[in-house]
């Protein structure tokens, strides 16, 4: 795993961003995962802390290019870049940012903010989340994946412990208690085996 760099020990404390080859090991089908999701083309995405880039690189294939990519670490990001092109991608526009100023920097009528593996870290999630409400046009969508509520010697991957610690994860019911004082309502939750699932929050 990598070591977690300046950035990620103030603003996610706990956590790290392993390299790609570890989320390889844990999800081998990340472009599944996306559809899994519900994320289509035609929609336009924000890949919210987006890391070095797993996830951004099949959402801009599969929405042909119409992504926000955002994270505030400048390694993270400029790894993300190299994924997005080494699979013959685009991106509409990168934030090297806070991801808690997304609705001065990201347009509104966005229809789907995407937020993996770093939420149990963000300090204030209700005011995360509330940001990423006026971003989102009526009827857009909000997921969180998540890794469950076990611990964190039971996920093991490469045959070792991995996740944030045990006290950090958050339960369904955990994430929607500080997500719905947005003004989002549950729309579902979906299992993303081996560990994790993606709690979906659709914005009236």
């Amino acid at each position: 795993m990598n070591r977690p760099t300046a950035f990620q020990k103030e603003f996610f404390p706990a956590t790290a961003m392993p390299d790609n080859a570890w989320w390889s090991a844990l999800w081998p089908d990340p472009d599944g995962i996306v559809r899994t999701l519900g994320i289509e083309a035609g929609m336009t995405v924000v890949d919210l802390c987006c890391g070095a880039g797993y996830f951004t690189a099949p959402l801009a294939k599969s929405v042909r290019g119409n992504v926000y990519a955002l994270d505030i670490d400048p390694e993270m990001l400029s790894q993300a870049r190299s994924e997005v092109a080494r699979r013959g991608a685009s991106v509409t526009e990168w934030f090297c940012a806070d991801a808690r100023d997304i609705a001065e920097l990201i347009p509104h009528e966005i229809d789907y903010v995407l937020i993996a593996n770093t939420f149990h870290g963000v300090p204030d999630k209700t005011a995360l989340a509330e940001g990423v409400a006026q971003v989102l046009r009526p009827g857009g969508r909000f997921a969180i994946v998540n890794w469950h509520q076990i611990a964190r010697e039971q996920t093991t991957v490469l045959d070792k412990p991995r996740g944030p610690k045990t006290e950090m994860r958050m339960s369904p019911e955990q994430v929607r208690a500080v997500v719905e004082p947005a003004g989002f309502q549950l729309a579902g939750l979906v299992e993303l085996p081996p560990y994790h699932y993606g709690a979906i929050f659709r914005k009236p």
